[in-house]
């Protein structure tokens, strides 16, 4: 069999050789139920710490079952310390967005409120599945963390000094340039607002705060799920891991 098994299931489960790792109820319906697999048959298991691992399937039922640990397939590729902030829309939209940031290498997502932000709750743990099925379907091996929905003046408040911020302003133009003389540094963030835009208020602190970079996304407004791709593509492309 090839190293790259077509199948890829996340497992919150410690992955080396020899290690037994027992399927939930859920993982079992689908590889068994769902995809036929068989004793004997491989699949690729992942769990965003130690790399890609072959697995044999050495029971199989219904409701349960057990993979084995063969060989490792990958390293762990950790994305570049980028966070991305977005203020949530309608559902449809932000699990794109949170599937859209696993798949283009975000390493943590933080979805916070704004003044004109409609939604005043999430479900953290139906965002958290998005990003680990994202990352199944693109071949990750990393798999980033899903926040607890946040205001965004408290995120401001506690902001880690040593990272810089990306806040995408749809006042200004030049994105590339801006981002190409943003100060050095490893530790980056990038903030999408929602559909109505940022308040005076807010655009008035984020410019005024000493760790952020003002972009825009070129001459057309776009909405807040299409910003946060343009947003994460800009910065993988000019500082990211595409270079």
């Amino acid at each position: 069999m090839s190293d790259h098994a077509k199948i890829r299931l996340y497992v919150d489960h410690p992955l080396a050789e020899g290690e037994r790792v027992a399927l939930s109820r859920d993982q079992a319906h689908y590889l068994f139920g769902v995809m036929r697999q068989r004793v004997g048959d491989q699949v690729a298991l992942f769990n965003g710490k130690d790399g890609e691992w072959r697995a044999e399937v050495v029971e199989a039922g219904k409701r349960a079952g057990v993979l084995t640990c063969l060989a490792q397939t990958r390293l762990l590729q950790p994305p570049p310390d980028l966070w991305l902030l977005f203020a949530p829309i309608k559902k449809a939209r932000t699990d794109f967005i949170v599937e859209k940031a696993a798949e283009l290498g975000a390493a943590r997502i933080l979805p916070v409120q704004t003044d004109f932000t409609n939604t005043e709750r999430i479900r953290r743990d139906r965002l958290q599945a998005h990003a680990i099925e994202a990352a199944e379907q693109c071949g990750g091996t990393y798999v980033p963390e899903v926040a607890e929905l946040q205001r965004l003046d408290q995120a401001l408040s506690n902001w880690p000094e040593d990272r810089h911020l990306i806040f995408a302003d749809e006042a200004l133009v030049a994105a590339k340039a801006a981002l190409e003389a943003a100060p050095a540094g490893e530790k980056w963030a990038i903030l999408i607002g929602p559909e109505g835009g940022f308040s005076p208020a807010e655009r008035d602190r984020l410019t005024a705060l000493p760790f952020v970079t003002p972009i825009s996304l070129g001459p057309r407004i776009l909405r807040a799920d299409t910003a946060a791709v343009a947003a994460l593509t800009l910065f993988q492309a000019t500082r990211g891991d595409w270079g």
